[in-house]
């Protein structure tokens, strides 16, 4: 969680295992892309910086947040390590909101709990749109660079465990 005292791109590479030989699938949700695709950098560069092979990062686009899970869920039959969902809900004047953001959050649970590959939520849900550049790449870093890092552990907790 971003807050003035941590900022979501820190990370010690130091205790970041070797990712050289994993695969990763990136599924990123078009609905706000100027939000997105600062998510979808920052998780990509933070791959890259940790010895992911750019043909080890498969991406694929989805027209909203809703559609991230089945994204997902296809994404998982991919031989990947691990699955990183991309989106970016904004409040609205109706309740649309929140059962966007339910359902998105279910459904990536579901993902996990029913199947092997781990799919990492880095989807924002903010009140304005200033909070979402604040944290896709703005003051608060970039929630993206977050999910990769947790994408790295979490496939290494999957080939370890």
């Amino acid at each position: 969680m971003a807050t003035a005292n941590k900022n979501l791109s820190d990370y010690d590479k130091a205790t970041i295992p070797n990712a050289k030989d994993f695969r990763f699938g990136i599924v990123v949700s078009e609905w706000n892309d100027t939000i997105t695709e600062g998510l979808f950098q920052g998780a990509y560069h933070a791959l890259i910086d940790n010895n992911v092979s750019p043909e080890n990062i498969k991406t694929w686009h989805v027209p909203g947040s809703f559609e991230l899970i089945y994204g997902s869920k296809k994404m998982q039959e991919q031989l990947v390590d691990a699955v990183i969902a991309i989106g970016s809900v904004i409040q609205g004047e109706t309740k649309h909101f929140d059962f966007v953001c339910e359902g998105v959050a279910q459904g990536i649970k579901d993902l996990n709990v029913l199947h092997d590959t781990p799919v990492i939520f880095c989807v924002l849900t903010d009140n304005t749109m200033q909070q979402a550049i604040d944290r896709s790449g703005g003051k608060h870093g970039n929630k993206g660079t977050e999910a990769a890092i947790a994408a790295i552990k979490m496939a290494f907790l999957r080939k370890n465990s």
